[in-house]
């Protein structure tokens, strides 16, 4: 589904909600993009920068607002948003600096009052975020590749390595818990190996 269309939005969540699995309990909205391509601020393009903008940020708008929009009694006690944001959201990424205000309005201008208001359609609904750092994923991969990028990443690292997809999902799946996590909303949680900062 094209996640900046609303309409395209809706479609998912209503066809979702007609499985023999829905409606949708639980929410990752885990999706954005990453130019490769090194440019900074004063350089960035309308274009690059709506396109980024809409791509992480309009569209994590529009899935979470449907999925409170859906949320029904079934989904009670178990109604949960997680959000994906970035290191780059709370630390800025030169070069980068669409992804890093996107990540960092996702982070803080979203889930903050998300989790405000999703009481008011589900009780014991939470809403967080988590903050990874470097991960190796493909959309980074090629980036990773190069020791000029991935060598200060690991040197900024206390543990010296990079996230790994499971090593997110698991953090999710602890998020989602109401037994572990029942009483942890509004928080922005970073599994980023205790990355310093921006590099």
């Amino acid at each position: 589904a094209d996640l900046s269309s609303e309409p395209a939005v809706k479609h998912m969540f209503d066809t979702l909600s007609g499985t023999p699995f829905g409606p949708v309990a639980v929410v990752v909205v885990n999706h954005g993009i990453w130019p490769p391509e090194d440019v900074p601020i004063i350089d960035t393009t309308i274009e690059q920068w709506d396109k980024t903008i809409s791509a992480t940020l309009t569209s994590s708008f529009l899935v979470s607002c449907e999925y409170l929009r859906t949320a029904t009694d079934s989904v009670e006690g178990k109604a949960s948003i997680v959000l994906i944001g970035s290191t780059a959201g709370n630390y800025g990424e030169a070069n980068h600096g669409d992804c890093a205000t996107s990540k960092s309005a996702m982070m803080y201008g979203l889930t903050m009052p998300l989790k405000t208001e999703i009481v008011k359609i589900a009780p014991k609904g939470r809403v967080n975020c988590i903050a990874p750092g470097w991960v190796a994923t493909p959309m980074v991969q090629e980036a990773l590749n190069d020791p000029a990028v991935s060598g200060p990443i690991l040197v900024a690292t206390p543990l010296e390595k990079l996230g790994t997809p499971l090593g997110i999902a698991n953090q999710i799946a602890v998020l989602f818990s109401s037994v572990i996590s029942g009483h942890v909303t509004g928080q922005v949680v970073f599994v980023e190996g205790g990355c310093i900062g921006d590099l």
